[in-house]
């Protein structure tokens, strides 16, 4: 495939849940695979690249991109229907580290921090079923992150998840320390020792696809 001009939409970073209205539930992702991405495919690969981008520090993003920020999750579930239903993508990376749970009953305020909680959270909808339901036509890239298990578990989780969602390939990394597997729908898989190598082999897979 010559990604040459082809819209890709990436999505990386964190997602933000409230607890009230100043605190969150959020996760320790970076977006920096996301982004490296983005500034290699628009950079070096000429694609049209749209990087919806959670909190991150990173601003030196490149003239090139087409960057849209968002925060919490239902911003980027509002951006990502909003996207795949006005606009056609090639390829889809979903990279975001997208919030598993939310609070079961919505705080208003803020909470007493003299006092103690018992906070019950539920599970929140898949964005990736979402982006998978509007983009039916497009490559699609899903990353699987993992923590403590062995390499065999990890690839047998990620091929599963890969499935069920129809994925051309799948990512499944573990940090500390960190390390990851490229896995295509033959169950090939390639390791990456970084997440520069990680993009690196990742968009070789992209090129081969057809």
């Amino acid at each position: 495939m010559n990604l040459r001009g082809k819209r890709i939409l990436i999505t990386a970073g964190p997602t933000w849940v409230p607890i009230d209205s100043v605190r969150i539930i959020s996760n320790i992702a970076t977006g920096e695979t996301g982004i490296l991405l983005a500034q290699y495919l628009s950079s070096q690969r000429r694609a049209r690249v749209t990087l919806l981008l959670g909190t991150s520090e990173e601003d030196n993003l490149g003239s090139a991109l087409r960057v849209i920020r968002f925060r919490f999750f239902n911003e980027l579930k509002y951006i990502l229907k909003r996207e795949l239903s006005s606009k056609k993508y090639d390829i889809i990376i979903h990279s975001a580290a997208v919030s598993d749970f939310k609070l079961k009953y919505k705080l208003r305020g803020k909470l007493n921090s003299d006092k103690a909680y018992n906070l019950r959270i539920i599970p929140l909808e898949k964005l990736i079923i979402n982006i998978r339901r509007l983009a039916k036509e497009a490559r699609f890239v899903m990353f699987k992150l993992e923590s403590a298990v062995t390499d065999k578990a990890l690839i047998k989780r990620a091929r599963v998840a890969g499935k069920l969602v129809g994925a051309d390939l799948v990512v499944a990394n573990q940090l500390n320390p960190y390390r990851a597997y490229i896995i295509d729908k033959d169950d090939n898989k390639i390791r990456a020792k970084s997440k520069k190598d990680l993009v690196k082999k990742l968009i070789k897979q992209l090129l081969v696809l057809n």
